[in-house]
């Protein structure tokens, strides 16, 4: 069956295969090598994911102009101050440098009930990938919770750990980081959503949610914010965040 499938017996079935899954599955080879159609794409889908971590976000470039007006978007740093030292030094990136501490403080309203951080994290194209659809749906299934929500904004060189610091200066029931994940060979696109109730110094990934793989072959940006909204509901109800709450999902279509 194997030696059919290479010689492109069943070329429709291949492809079908493929269609499910972003894995190379069925790709071939010439003696111990790939095909270098596969090898090409190894190599593209490589230096996309290496270009996704050395890129600099730049709101107007990178999230357009009417975007950033529309959500009053700005921008505020971490400790690292350049991508090598981000990249070098994890700890810089999850602490908001001074000038980060002041502007949030003027521009931002304490005590919101969800507040969304977006980081550019591992990866720039993912943050611009992805933004866009995800803030609105965010922003509109929350409406019909009558919640208070933050003023939106964006930290450079943003670690996960940043969420802690945003707690502690702003005081919202629930924060929301939106942040690029590490990419890999299937996507460079692919955004997290971590989440976390009242976050604050000392919290690590045990007080806080996840949800990944958001992306056009993953979970949609209709899907996640659901889930976004669905879970801060719960953090909020339960007071309780972290490996305590277990997110409440519906069941799936094949045990229905």
């Amino acid at each position: 069956m194997t030696d059919k499938l290479q010689h492109g017996a069943w070329p429709d079935v291949i492809e079908k295969i493929r269609a499910h899954t972003p894995a190379r599955v069925l790709a071939g080879r010439t003696g111990a090598a790939y095909r270098t159609p596969t090898q090409l794409k190894l190599r593209q889908d490589h230096a996309a994911a290496r270009d996704a971590v050395r890129a600099e976000l730049d709101l107007s470039r990178d999230l357009g102009a009417d975007f950033i007006q529309q959500w009053n978007l700005f921008a505020v740093s971490t400790m690292a101050t350049s991508k090598d030292e981000y990249l070098q030094r994890p700890d810089l990136g999850r602490r908001l440098d001074e000038s980060a501490r002041i502007e949030l403080a003027a521009r931002c309203a304490p005590q919101a009930d969800l507040q969304i951080v977006i980081g550019d994290g591992l990866s720039v194209t993912a943050v611009s990938a992805q933004l866009p659809a995800l803030l609105p749906l965010i922003v509109e299934k929350s409406g019909p919770q009558g919640w208070k929500l933050g003023q939106p904004f964006l930290v450079h060189y943003c670690r996960v750990g940043v969420m802690n610091d945003v707690g502690e200066l702003l005081k919202p029931k629930v924060v929301v980081l939106l942040i690029g994940e590490r990419p890999g060979l299937a996507t460079a696109e692919s955004l997290s959503a971590y989440m976390a109730y009242q976050p604050r110094a000392g919290h690590n990934d045990s007080n806080r949610n996840l949800i990944s793989n958001i992306h056009v072959r993953g979970v949609s940006p209709e899907t996640a914010a659901s889930r976004i909204v669905g879970l801060a509901g719960q953090m909020m109800q339960k007071a309780i965040g972290g490996v305590e709450l277990k997110e409440e999902l519906p069941p799936a279509k094949w045990l229905r």
